[in-house]
């Protein structure tokens, strides 16, 4: 039998059941937070997103995803041209070791970079007589960030652009287009939906890190504290509404990346390839 010959029932209970799960798990959420946030007035708000602390976590979150999501685009780009548009010993190892951000936990990986350049790491003594700092400062956050969102773009172009396959670009370069020119008038627009799906999820989990950056940040207030922290901080103090409010920015964040998400699956016309 087709799942198209499903009686009537039975389908209205599986979208009824799908629906009910989405209201108590994401939907109600979603408002709690914002009703959270707004509970002590509008002034309220304002006054816990404004406050210098909390600009200066909104500022790091931005500068942070400002330099690691372009690095993780160069990347992306690259790692998915050389996959699928060449055969080469080691192609497969590449493609586990893009995954590895995947299946290592964040709170691992910055451990890693505090093993690597921490004061007692291996490259710690260099750094400290180098007069250089990567732990508890701006670059440890913006690698660790870089590393647990380096596989998004990749992933996304790599499915991508196998299915495309080569024959207009090798069609291109026969008629005597140079390999940069094929790039961009040939490759890039076919994945440039599928580049922008990618950035859009590198972004937002880049705003939202909360693991790696913990570990390698510090918490040193208004100064290597990003959003997720901010909160974290606000929260454990008792200073709910606050916390909520400043949560509330990310939720947003949220929010627009599904709006996002839905408007290039729409436009792209590959809902059924993109995850």
């Amino acid at each position: 039998m087709s799942h198209r010959d499903e009686p009537r029932t039975v389908k209205w209970l599986l979208v009824g059941a799908a629906l009910i799960y989405l209201a108590l798990f994401l939907l109600l959420p979603l408002l709690l937070v914002f009703a959270s946030a707004l509970q002590e007035g509008l002034a309220a708000y304002m006054a816990s997103v404004t406050e210098p602390m909390a600009q200066a976590a909104i500022r790091l979150t931005l500068v942070t995803a400002a330099i690691s999501v372009p690095l993780n685009l160069l990347f992306g780009l690259a790692a998915a041209w050389v996959i699928s548009k060449f055969d080469f010993p080691g192609r497969n190892l590449l493609m586990t070791l893009i995954d590895i951000p995947f299946s290592v936990s964040p709170v691992i990986s910055g451990m890693l970079f505090v093993l690597l350049f921490g004061a007692h790491g291996l490259a710690g003594a260099w750094l400290a007589d180098h007069d250089t700092k990567i732990i508890f400062a701006l670059p440890g956050i913006v690698l660790a960030t870089t590393f647990v969102t380096s596989p998004f773009v990749a992933r996304e172009l790599i499915p991508l652009m196998r299915s495309q396959g080569n024959d207009e670009e090798e069609a291109a370069m026969t008629l005597g287009a140079g390999g940069w020119q094929t790039f961009f008038r040939i490759s890039l627009p076919k994945i440039r939906w599928g580049l922008l799906y990618g950035v859009v999820l590198c972004n937002a989990r880049a705003m939202g890190e909360f693991g790696a950056v913990s570990v390698v940040s510090g918490h040193v207030r208004g100064l290597t504290n990003t959003i997720p922290l901010h909160v974290e901080i606000l929260y454990n103090e008792y200073q709910f509404g606050a916390a909520f409010a400043v949560a509330s920015l990310l939720t947003f964040l949220a929010v627009v990346t599904l709006v996002v998400k839905s408007i290039v699956e729409w436009k792209s016309g590959l809902s059924g390839h993109l995850p």
